[in-house]
């Protein structure tokens, strides 16, 4: 279905699809990863990962509100299986406060309009798709503060904190971890522990992928020594999406003269432990940092 995709976006349909990110097949295997949800990454739609169940319900919810303002479509992305097929507890708000935060949608322009007909879905050739292409485009960088926006809205409803990122015990951190999705639940069992034993570790757990947030991501690691960025999606002959967008980040901020670690983890649905990640620090520590690509297995 991916061949549809860039038609929902180019005319700037406001669908909101769940996503349960899966390995690709061949070989055939239907287990989490983020290598499906990675291959489309580019394709014109808003992703927002989330890392637990909560975290789906929210998202979903702020999808909605958001592909309508922007009029971009939204994938709230959770992992499969490790987060579509167990069971946790969830907070669930009453239907009508949810449909009083969605609001009705109010169309810009009305398709039975007879007194001011428009076009939609129309060939655009050489002289014009240019134009169509740079306006999804500015659609798709609003769309970043109008997640702010909503999420700072959805806050006042549910109590509950979303943001472009969650920046995890980084503040002081020498050694930060950027990762998406559920490992970063076993991630911050590692930072705990490590933190106990006197260990300055963090991490950085990116919500809203595309659009990608450079500017506020490149801050946040501005002042951190060590940085490992761990997909969970392989990109065959080059280096992994979230790591391409991070070493971006840094690049543009000025701030980063160093390497940063790559690892690839969890292919097919994979466990990743808590002594995988605490592996990562270590290397950190050791200062066994290179641009290899280096494999969680």
């Amino acid at each position: 279905m991916a061949e549809t995709l860039p038609v929902v976006s180019g005319l700037g349909l406001p669908i909101v699809m769940c996503v349960s990110s899966r390995a690709l097949s061949a070989p055939l295997n239907i287990h989490g990863e983020h290598g499906d949800v990675m291959a489309v990454r580019d394709l014109g739609w808003i992703q927002i990962f989330s890392e637990q169940a909560q975290e789906a319900y929210d998202n979903t919810i702020i999808a909605l509100k958001l592909a309508e303002e922007v009029n971009v479509p939204v994938m709230p992305i959770m992992d499969g299986f490790h987060t579509s097929h167990t069971t946790e507890r969830v907070e669930i708000l009453d239907d009508k406060i949810v449909e009083k935060f969605v609001g009705i949608r109010k169309a810009s322009q009305s398709l039975t309009d007879f007194e001011n007909p428009i076009t939609i879905g129309t060939l655009a050739l050489q002289n014009t798709f240019f134009e169509f292409k740079l306006d999804q485009e500015k659609a798709m960088q609003k769309a970043k503060n109008a997640y702010r926006k909503i999420c700072a809205e959805y806050q006042k409803i549910s109590g509950r904190k979303h943001g472009l990122f969650e920046a995890y015990k980084i503040k002081d951190a020498d050694s930060v971890i950027v990762m998406m999705g559920a490992t970063a639940g076993t991630a911050k069992e590692v930072v705990d522990n490590l933190r106990a034993k006197g260990k300055k570790v963090g991490l950085l757990k990116v919500n809203l992928y595309r659009p990608f947030p450079y500017k506020e991501v490149g801050a946040q690691l501005a002042h951190v020594k060590n940085i490992a960025v761990l997909d969970r999606a392989i990109s065959f002959g080059a280096y992994p999406p979230l790591y391409q967008d991070v070493v971006a980040s840094m690049h543009n901020s000025g701030s980063r003269k160093h390497d940063i670690a790559s690892y690839i983890y969890g292919l097919g649905g994979r466990d990743t432990l808590q002594k995988d990640i605490e592996k990562v620090y270590k290397d950190l520590e050791n200062g066994e940092i290179s641009n290899k690509i280096k494999y969680l297995q």
